[in-house]
C-alpha cells in the first residue's frame, strides 16, 4: 500500500483552517508544518498469539516505542505491504494509527467482564478490547453497517478473539435489550475524522461545519443510549478522530447535563494533552492529541455511572445443545478439549466460552469461535476453528510450514505433505494460520476466497 503524500495547505478548506487556528492559537504553525509530515503508522503486536519480543523477531522493520502501550509501536511511513505479509495474515499484530490505539489504554478493560465496543469497525479497538479481556468475560462488538460489520468480523476472527459475541444494529436497538448490562463501553464514535485528512482523503471532501454539527447531533444520541446500557458503576469512554469542540468536549458538556448519574474521570494516562473547558467539562480530565503531540488526532473522555435510574433488562439464555460431530471432532482434532458451550444456528455450530445470550431482534453474525458447518451428517471446519488463540498449542494434528509454503496458502495454492490425513492445522513457527485436507501427499487449501492474495 502506497502512503499518501503529505497535504498541500491550499487544498484544505480555509473555513476549516480558520477554525483550527482559533482551537491552537500559537500552535497553529506547528499544525500546518504537521500536515507536510508522513502520517503517523503503528503497528500494535496482538498478544493473544505472541509477545512483543517474539514479534520482533520475526520482523525485518524497526518498532519505535510509544508512550500509548508497550504493545503499541511507530512503525516507518515507507513501508509498504505489511497488510499482506504472513505475520499480519496470521493476526500477529493489526496496523493501527497509533493515537487510535488511547481510547481503549483510557477504558482498561479486564477479563471477565462484560465490555462493548458500540462502533466497532473495522475492529482495531475491539480486538485491543479483546486481548486484554484474555479469552475472558464478553465482548459484545457492534456495527450497524452490513459492510464495515464483515469487515469487523473478518479482523476478529484473524486476531484469535474467542470470546466475541458480533451484533449488526442500532444502538437504540441494543439498549432495548441491554439496558444495565455492561461493566464497561467503548464509543468510538463516528465523527467528520478531522483527525484523518492525511490518511483518508474523503473526510477531507466530506467536510463542512455543517457536517461537524450533524455529527455531533448524531453523537449525543448514541452516548444516551451507551449511558442506559452501562451497569452501576460501570466505565463509559467516549473517542473520535476530530478536533471539533462540537464534536467533542461539547458532547460530554450535554452527556453531563442530561444525566446526572454520570461522572466525568480524569483520564488518567501521560500521553496527549488536556482538552478545553466546557461548562462542566474539565480540560484537564479528558485528552486531546494532536499531530505535534504522538499521532493524527484523537479526543478522549472517561465517565462513571454512579446510580442506576433505569430497570436493567432480565439476560436470556439459548437452551443447551450438544452435537456429536462437534464432539467428535474436538476429539480428534485437540490435544485437549477446554470447557466450551456448543451453540447451533442454521446449521453452522459454534464454541463459546460462555453461556450462550438470546438476543431478540438483533442480528448477531457470530457468538464465539466458528467451529463448523453441518453438511449431510458430517462436519465441515470453518477456518475461524484453526486461527483461534484460544486454541493456540493443542491442536493435534499440525503440519510445520516453511514462509514459502505459508504464502503458497494465502494465495489459495495447495502444497505437498507426506503421511499427514485429514483435516489438519497448518503453522508456521508454532503460529496457526489456517487448515487443510491432507491425503498422504497433497494438502488441498481451505484457506477463504474472500481473503486469497491476488
Amino acid at each position: 500500500m502506497m502512503q499518501r503524500q503529505p497535504l498541500p495547505i491550499l487544498t484544505m478548506n480555509p473555513e476549516f483552517l480558520k477554525r483550527m487556528e482559533a482551537l491552537l492559537k500559537e500552535e497553529f504553525p506547528a499544525y500546518l508544518a504537521s500536515l507536510q509530515e508522513p502520517v503517523h503508522r503503528g503497528l500494535r503486536v496482538n498478544t493473544l498469539k505472541i509477545t512483543v519480543e517474539e514479534l520482533k523477531k520475526r520482523l525485518s522493520f524497526e518498532l519505535r516505542p510509544t508512550a500509548i502501550s508497550p504493545t503499541v509501536f511507530e512503525i516507518d511511513s515507507q513501508l509498504t505491504s505489511l497488510g499482506h505479509s504472513l505475520e499480519h495474515r496470521s493476526g500477529l499484530y493489526y496496523l493501527q494509527e497509533v493515537s487510535a490505539a488511547s481510547a481503549v489504554e483510557v477504558l482498561d478493560p479486564q477479563p471477565g467482564e462484560w465490555i462493548l465496543d458500540l462502533c466497532a469497525a473495522p475492529g482495531g479497538k475491539s480486538t485491543q478490547i479483546a486481548m486484554k479481556m484474555k479469552h475472558q468475560g464478553i465482548l459484545f462488538s457492534n456495527e450497524i453497517d452490513p459492510g464495515r460489520a464483515r469487515i469487523l468480523l473478518s479482523n476478529l476472527e484473524r486476531c484469535g478473539v474467542a470470546n466475541a459475541i458480533v451484533t449488526q444494529a442500532s444502538p437504540a436497538m441494543l439498549r432495548k435489550q441491554m439496558t444495565g448490562w455492561m461493566d464497561r463501553i467503548l464509543v468510538d464514535a463516528p465523527c467528520s475524522g478531522e483527525g484523518m485528512f492525511k490518511k483518508e482523503s474523503q473526510a477531507l471532501k466530506d467536510w463542512s461545519v455543517a457536517h461537524v454539527e450533524a455529527c455531533s447531533q448524531r453523537q449525543k444520541k448514541i452516548v444516551d443510549d451507551a449511558v442506559a446500557m452501562l451497569k452501576e458503576g460501570g466505565i463509559l469512554v467516549y473517542s473520535t478522530c476530530t478536533y471539533a469542540l462540537e464534536e467533542n468536549e461539547e458532547v460530554i458538556h450535554d452527556l453531563l447535563e442530561n444525566h446526572p448519574e454520570m461522572e466525568l474521570l480524569d483520564c488518567n494516562v501521560s500521553f496527549g494533552r488536556p482538552g478545553y473547558d466546557r461548562g462542566k467539562v474539565y480540560g484537564r480530565k479528558v485528552r486531546r492529541i494532536f499531530p505535534m503531540d504522538e499521532g493524527e488526532g484523537h479526543f478522549v473522555a472517561k465517565l462513571r455511572k454512579n446510580s442506576m435510574p433505569e430497570q436493567t433488562m432480565r439476560i436470556e439464555r439459548e437452551p443447551f445443545f450438544s452435537s456429536l460431530q462437534a464432539e467428535r471432532f474436538l476429539s480428534e482434532q485437540l490435544k485437549k478439549v477446554p470447557l466450551l458451550y456448543h451453540h447451533h444456528y442454521q446449521e453452522r455450530l459454534f464454541l463459546v466460552p460462555f453461556e450462550p445470550l438470546k438476543l431478540n431482534r438483533i442480528r448477531i453474525l457470530r457468538q464465539g469461535i466458528e467451529l463448523g458447518e453441518l453438511r449431510k451428517g458430517r462436519l465441515e471446519p470453518h477456518h475461524h476453528f484453526y486461527v483461534t488463540a484460544l486454541f493456540k498449542g493443542l491442536y493435534a494434528r499440525t503440519l510445520e510450514c516453511d514462509r514459502e509454503e505459508a504464502e503458497r496458502f494465502f494465495r489459495g495454492e495447495t502444497f505437498p505433505c507426506n503421511d499427514v490425513w485429514g483435516y489438519t492445522a497448518l503453522e508456521h513457527r508454532g503460529i496457526c494460520f489456517g487448515f487443510a485436507k491432507a491425503d498422504g501427499t497433497m494438502a488441498k487449501n481451505h484457506y477463504p476466497k474472500g481473503l486469497r492474495m491476488r
